[in-house]
């Protein structure tokens, strides 16, 4: 028989589903509350995250929630962190809740950290949120939906100015195009829409007007009732430095980005944020977690890009070594429509973080390349190296398993001492094919 359900103020045990760079962070800041008890990861081989967590083979399903339960009660899981978009866009945040709808014997429905499948789609749908702004009046792109490809190639065409290129589902960060002539973005079109590359998620696609400004991401808690801003990040996405070359999951980002300031912020706040909490609640969609707004500066105003539901990657490397506060105590207030009673502090200072990636990333990331230097580069002081996409070969050796590799990630007093101390310790990791940008948290765009 399982043990009774903890009480609030024991340890709370947590399981992590996700097991990338972010999760990685996420672990790392959960693991120095004084509320962590045991942290499980599901599904993992990443050698970083699984010297702070325990593995654990799990099948996660949100139409089968059974062997969820059984762990859940086993291991008295009081909190479960769901960091990628794929299972919050399947469902999972819904799944975990209802684990202990029944009140049978030893049944226990943990908090969740992460909005249902409803408010999901937000990142899962650009449609679906393109229509949520629109009637929320939230400022973006103007734009256009469509599911045949004739229809949005005639489109295109009659257009006088650059237009972006949209799949509307979730493409991994890889469905999106912003082409430099008529015929790049037909080109574009007939990727998603006629060779299918992105599989479903380009059947429908929607094309927007292109923004002019400075890009940044700003990150809030909400936990269905109230709102918590964190501080803005700046993203780097292209390979190559000077925002040269193909678009990828990110190379770097910045904390706290220079190119917003307060002012700015608490307009994000008034005219996107608390219209889109009133869209969601008026929908009756219960969204609790990290609400990620993908903004461009422009001349006119902010205007939203793109909204997440997740935390962002590299960004929330940099958001978590900034972090002055309890995590886990955060969690559980957003689950618990608490934030209203909390704090989070922030460091003062810079973070960046540095991602360094595989050879042949985007296209082909290599795997099985050995990395040495981890060590040293973990002794420069404020440095934290975060895994992404490694694993540890049959000799025990840790080599690249992915397309972005590491994520080196330094606070400074600003921004120059931060970059100086990241790029140091980048600078003593080595393995075959390793890219880097060497602009990573300058005022370079893109």
């Amino acid at each position: 028989m399982p043990d009774p359900a903890p009480s609030p103020s024991a340890p709370t045990n947590i399981l992590l589903i996700g097991s990338g760079g972010r999760e990685h962070a996420l672990a790392w800041k959960l693991r120095q509350s004084p509320r962590c008890g045991q942290i499980y990861a599901v599904n993992c081989t990443n050698p970083g995250l699984l010297a702070i967590a325990t593995a654990v083979e799990l099948t996660i399903d949100p139409r089968n929630t059974l062997a969820l339960q059984r762990f859940v009660v086993e291991k008295q899981i009081g909190l479960v962190v769901i960091g990628p978009e794929e299972p919050l866009a399947a469902g999972m945040a819904d799944a975990i809740s209802s684990t202990g709808a029944d009140g049978g014997p030893g049944s226990i429905a943990p908090k969740v950290f992460g909005p249902s499948k409803q408010g999901a789609m937000l990142e899962a749908d650009k449609a679906f949120a393109k229509e949520m702004m629109r009637g929320a009046s939230v400022p973006t792109a103007d734009s256009r939906t469509f599911t045949d490809f004739e229809s949005a190639k005639s489109y295109l065409e009659s257009r006088e100015a650059a237009q972006v290129i949209k799949a509307s589902g979730l493409a991994k960060g890889k469905g999106v195009f912003v082409p430099e002539s008529l015929a790049e973005a037909i080109a574009a079109l007939e990727r998603v829409m006629v060779k299918k590359e992105f599989g479903a998620a380009g059947k429908t696609v929607v094309i927007e007007e292109r923004l002019k400004g400075r890009e940044v991401s700003v990150f809030a808690l909400i936990d269905g009732q109230s709102i918590y801003m964190l501080e803005a990040c700046q993203d780097h996405k292209r390979i190559g430095d000077g925002a040269t070359g193909p678009n990828t999951g990110g190379m770097g980002s910045l904390c706290p980005a220079p190119a917003i300031d307060a002012r700015t912020m608490a307009k994000v706040e008034r005219e996107v944020l608390v219209p889109m909490l009133d869209a969601l609640r008026r929908e009756n969609i219960d969204y609790r977690g990290v609400l990620y707004v993908g903004l461009m500066l422009t001349p006119g105003g902010p205007k939203v890009i793109e909204f997440n539901v997740r935390f962002g990657d590299p960004e929330c490397q940099a958001l978590m070594r900034k972090l002055d506060g309890d995590l886990v105590g955060v969690m559980l207030a957003t689950a618990d429509r608490k934030l209203d009673e909390i704090d989070v502090g922030s460091t003062p200072g810079a973070a960046v973080c540095v991602v360094l990636a595989s050879h042949g990333y985007p296209e082909k990331p290599r795997s099985g390349d050995v990395i040495t230097g981890l060590d040293a580069a973990a002794q420069v002081e404020g440095v934290e190296v975060f895994h992404a996409g490694t694993a540890r070969d049959a000799q025990g050796r840790i080599v690249t398993a992915g397309g972005r590799v590491l994520s080196v990630t330094a606070i400074g007093a600003d921004r120059d001492e931060a970059r100086a101390r990241a790029y140091k310790a980048a600078a003593m990791i080595h393995f075959d094919g390793k890219q880097m940008r060497t602009d990573i948290g300058t005022d370079v765009v893109g």
